[in-house]
């Protein structure tokens, strides 16, 4: 088990790498007015659940998107049901966290994670990134293979589940760093915090 996790994160970081020029998020609840309870969605694979083999396969794939993520999903709405939310992102969510019980926490940030997750991933994707990101890099960690060491280093070191982050700061800057369970760097909790790019 400890292999397939290492190999799973090692074949994500190495996957994703290329794309860290995101798109802004688009995993948020659909509400229509104020008066409307906020209801979160599972968003969409934009590819085939396939489209990762070898490196992750189809069976895996549709495990954690439509078993994993849809809990999350369904979770994340049970928990704000009684507390009577207008419209709110998941961004909102996740920034005032402190406020929401610990089931908004765990299944927000699980829903939060994921969307990013499945968003950074493409088919054929990987490889050394170039222009502005591969500069932003090298500049920030020395070179592309430093950045994936330290990044891969991040996260089997987290203990227990996490996630590891790439973040920019509100400076600019950017760091690695983890967080345990379903946590993220936009959460006012968090230890580590930023604008996740890379999870």
């Amino acid at each position: 088990m400890k292999n397939n996790r290492r190999q799973f994160i090692k074949q994500s970081a190495v996957l994703t790498a290329a794309g860290l020029v995101m798109a802004k998020t688009g995993f948020n609840a659909m509400a229509s007015g104020a008066e409307q309870d906020t209801v979160f969605t599972l968003p969409p694979l934009t590819y085939d659940a396939a489209a990762m083999e070898p490196h992750i396969d189809a069976l895996t794939m549709q495990i954690h998107h439509d078993k994993h993520h849809q809990a999350y999903v369904t979770k994340l709405n049970e928990a704000l049901a009684p507390l009577k939310k207008g419209p709110i992102t998941i961004e909102e969510i996740c920034k005032g966290v402190s406020a929401f019980p610990m089931a908004v926490r765990n299944n927000g940030g699980g829903h939060y994670n994921h969307s990013l997750f499945w968003k950074l991933m493409k088919p054929q994707g990987g490889g050394p990134p170039s222009g502005k990101v591969a500069n932003a890099l090298n500049g920030s960690f020395g070179s592309f293979e430093e950045f994936k060491k330290l990044f891969n280093n991040a996260a089997l070191n987290r203990f227990g589940s996490g996630w590891a982050w790439l973040v920019k700061s509100s400076d600019g800057k950017l760091s690695i760093g983890a967080t345990p369970n379903q946590d993220n760097p936009l959460m006012d909790v968090a230890d580590l915090k930023g604008e996740p790019l890379l999870a």
